[in-house]
């Protein structure tokens, strides 16, 4: 597998449209600090890491709307590429659907959201922006 974060963005974005409450992604590292700020910022409803013989794996439950069966995610989109990495410094991060989603982004200080970076005064590569 050449690009295992857009492997993990496409296996929830499956699970999403397919209307499954759970999705299990093979771990590692960076997939873990990942799913860490979507439950941060409440776009998946638990998650659990779980190790086995092969790396692990995490377990994400994901977060509907009650009444009308939408998912709390509604895009996911791969920024920054195995063949084209995209950086940003803190003052050139650029705002999701203007503010209502979230950007990925791994800095010196580990991974967090565009607004975390732009606090903390750091920029990185940005990973995926979430709405």
């Amino acid at each position: 597998m050449t690009d295992p974060i857009a492997d993990y963005l496409t296996r929830l974005r499956n699970a999403i449209k397919a209307n499954h409450r759970i999705v299990e992604i093979p771990a590692s590292n960076i997939k873990k600090e990942i799913t860490k700020v979507l439950f941060e910022k409440g776009y998946i409803l638990n998650y659990k890491f779980e190790d086995n013989n092969f790396g692990g794996i995490i377990k994400i439950a994901l977060k509907y709307h009650p009444l009308t069966k939408i998912s709390a995610i509604s895009e996911l989109q791969r920024v920054s590429k195995p063949g084209l990495r995209k950086y940003a410094s803190s003052n050139e991060i650029p705002r999701v659907k203007n503010g209502l989603g979230i950007a990925i982004v791994t800095t010196s200080n580990g991974v967090m959201t565009d607004k975390e970076a732009k606090k903390q005064n750091v920029g990185g590569e940005l990973i995926c922006y979430v709405s």
